[in-house]
């Protein structure tokens, strides 16, 4: 019983860890550019020398978290499933 007790406790720990980052921070450095915005190549000396734009996040460096963007999805559906608007009743008079 404790065992399991302790993994839940550890899995709600990481997971409130995870929503807070993706609340605090929701933009993460690009995984495929590290964060640069472009590609490093070298030239004919060996020095680094910066390539071109990265393709993944259009040469800003940075991206959307998963925990972001599926927040960001949820918040779109419940906002177009609850925008109906209040019947009023015809004016008397």
């Amino acid at each position: 019983m404790t065992l399991a007790l302790l993994a839940s406790a550890c899995l709600l720990f990481i997971t409130l860890g995870y929503a807070s980052l993706c609340r605090a921070s929701p933009y993460g450095d690009c995984r495929k550019c590290h964060g640069l915005g472009f590609a490093m190549k070298t030239d004919r000396k060996g020095r680094p020398k910066r390539g071109k734009p990265c393709r993944r996040c259009k040469g800003h460096g940075k991206r959307i978290r998963v925990g972001r963007h599926l927040y960001n999805l949820w918040l779109h559906v419940y906002r177009d499933g609850s925008d109906t608007p209040a019947k009023t009743p015809p004016a008397k008079g």
